[in-house]
């Protein structure tokens, strides 16, 4: 318990800074008590929720992969993965951006967006998306530290990231009078932060970055995608359950996206522990299943789970007594503050089962079952949402959709706990190493 309490903590303190970034942003820019511009900017963030969780699908299989080789001994392995890793990330996530950045009307329409909304929207992503390669390999890095150990310099990383946000935010938003594009411009700030500190950490502290080799990098793409390819499939299966819940939220008007957006900016600083638990305990699965403790990995999965629920508890406790400083902090009215009220009274202890479906993911990702959380985050994403947002919809409007989305995310993450939990039994059970 005390090596995910450290693990979870710090890298949920350094995950927070990446997501401190959008959450600033909505801060600044929600001073400009303008619905379309926190419409705008929300349907931005779940296009750009896409190349992001692309990126934490790659993070994911650099710390799996390099902690084995760890547990393992194996150090000239763990230092080609890092390499071949980052350099994975620098062509897909390139790749992806700009088909994005040549698509972005075509996507910001599929969400249901108006034009005022659309315009604000694609100015500020056609500023950030150039950007996503130097995330990616950021946060890939970033995770090779977390799997050597280096869990607060992996925190750093990205914490400093956020810190740069803050400082550039009210200076390119009211300052230099840049609105939405001065919010976009300091989150490249941001993500260049977040890249150069953690490639100092690699090369400069630890010594991980080795020569790039074409042989070994085709080497090891398809140990590497074996993790990968389902983690990437898992993560992006995320925002296409939350591009589904925005796109039934619109058909409710531009106040109760705003809302939307907002809400989806808290989520992850709240549950930031939550988030990150799927990573913090890779590091811990993997080179306990490398050295063979096998009886550690089910020990793993049990912390795990009670520390999820003591956490969503605490927090959810403190939304409910917040929820009316947070609406005044974003100057919410009417619809807005009401999904806002809704979400801190009924939905935000709910996510005890988002807690239990990422620990069940990781469980899945570091014991050779990566397949398996592959389809249960895109059965959760798709089964588990579009019915229940539609249903919800219909019988409680915008509320409705939230309310359903937590309902079939709920079912989904309790199968994938029951199937992770006899996973890691069955492991249990295989002789210890001596």
């Amino acid at each position: 318990m005390r090596h995910i309490w450290v693990m979870t903590t710090t890298s949920a303190i350094g995950l927070m800074g990446i997501f401190l970034v959008d959450f600033i942003d909505m801060l600044f820019l929600s001073m400009l008590e303008s619905a379309d511009i926190l419409a705008g900017v929300g349907f931005a963030g779940s296009i750009s929720f896409f190349t992001v969780s692309l990126s934490i699908g790659i993070t994911i299989s650099m710390a799996a992969l390099v902690s084995r080789m760890i547990g393992q001994r194996n150090i000239e392995q763990a230092k080609r993965y890092v390499i071949n890793v980052v350099v994975l990330a620098l062509i897909l996530t390139s790749t992806l951006a700009l088909i994005i950045w040549l698509n972005l009307p075509f996507f910001f329409r599929i969400l249901g967006a108006d034009e005022a909304a659309l315009a604000i929207g694609v100015s500020y992503l056609k500023i950030v998306l150039p950007s996503l390669p130097i995330l990616a390999m950021g946060m890939a890095m970033s995770g090779a530290l977390r799997a050597i150990g280096d869990a607060k310099l992996s925190m750093y990383t990205t914490l400093l990231g956020g810190l740069v946000n803050a400082i550039l935010d009210p200076i390119f938003i009211f300052s230099l009078s840049m609105g939405v594009e001065g919010a976009a411009i300091a989150s490249v700030f941001a993500r260049f932060t977040i890249f150069f500190i953690a490639l100092y950490g690699v090369t400069r502290k630890h010594h991980m970055l080795t020569r790039f080799v074409y042989r070994h990098f085709v080497e090891d793409l398809r140990a590497i995608f074996n993790i990968a390819g389902p983690a990437m499939l898992t993560n992006i299966a995320t925002p296409v359950g939350n591009a589904i819940v925005i796109a039934s939220i619109a058909k409710f008007g531009a106040a109760y996206v705003a809302a939307f957006a907002i809400i989806s900016r808290i989520i992850p600083l709240a549950f930031g522990l939550v988030f990150s638990l799927s990573g913090a305990i890779a590091p811990i699965y993997g080179q306990n299943f490398g050295a063979k403790h096998f009886d550690r990995v089910q020990q793993v999965l049990i912390n795990a789970l009670q520390f999820n629920v003591i956490y969503v508890v605490i927090v959810s406790v403190l939304l409910f007594l917040l929820q009316d400083p947070l609406v005044a902090m974003f100057k919410l009215k009417g619809e807005a503050a009401e999904l806002m009220q809704l979400f801190c009274t009924w939905i935000a202890i709910t996510f005890v089962f988002n807690g239990a479906q990422f620990i069940a993911n990781s469980t899945f990702n570091n014991l050779g079952k990566p397949v398996y959380a592959t389809w249960f985050n895109v059965g959760k994403s798709t089964l588990g949402t579009l019915p229940f947002v539609i249903v919800g919809g219909h019988l409680a409007g915008a509320s409705g959709v939230l309310i359903g989305q937590a309902v079939g995310g709920a079912l989904f993450a309790i199968i994938g706990l029951v199937v992770a939990r006899r996973l890691t039994f069955k492991i249990a059970k295989q002789p210890a190493s001596s």
